[in-house]
């Protein structure tokens, strides 16, 4: 049977303390439910989502993917337990993307913002931390364009959980 993919979105600096505790918490429940997480493998949020996967009793050592957009295997932080150093510079966003089956993005700037769009415009279920401040806070419950309806807000972590289980259709 195979796990489903969620991705972290999110920025690597001027991240809060708050948003870096959301990260942890959501990068726990991903391990928790069974599921894979991917990340673009830096600092930030996604060193605090792959932190908080690793601290799952889940956890096993096989479910914490990180797309480097380097091609230096060690770049990525040091709770990654698959390294993919890409080479493509940010354009690595649209693997961290097409590789998820669900895209949850905190904080972030400009590259936040891209992979949200890229979530939209592949159509990957997205949704935000609409307290997590950055493109995150700001997309809440904005429609991007005319093909859907507005991102999904949602402001704790187990909320984001029950969206994700609804959007993989699961029990």
């Amino acid at each position: 049977m195979r796990k489903h993919v969620v991705s972290i979105l999110g920025g690597n600096s001027q991240v809060s303390d708050f948003a870096l505790e959301q990260a942890h918490a959501l990068g726990k429940a991903i391990i928790d439910e069974g599921w894979l997480l991917c990340t673009g493998g830096r600092a930030g949020i996604m060193e605090a989502a792959s932190k908080g996967a690793r601290a799952s009793e889940l956890w096993t050592g096989h479910q914490i993917l990180g797309v480097l957009p380097d091609d230096i295997h060690d770049a990525g932080n040091e709770y990654l337990d698959i390294v993919l150093p890409s080479g493509l510079g940010l354009t690595r966003n649209a693997l961290v993307v097409r590789f998820s089956d669900v895209c949850v993005a905190l904080s972030g700037g400009a590259g936040t913002l891209s992979e949200i769009a890229l979530a939209w415009q592949f159509e990957r279920p997205v949704a935000v931390m609409s307290n997590s401040g950055g493109w995150s806070e700001k997309l809440a419950d904005v429609a991007l364009d005319h093909r859907k309806g507005p991102i999904n807000g949602f402001t704790k972590p187990n909320q984001v959980i029950e969206w994700i289980k609804q959007e993989l259709a699961v029990e």
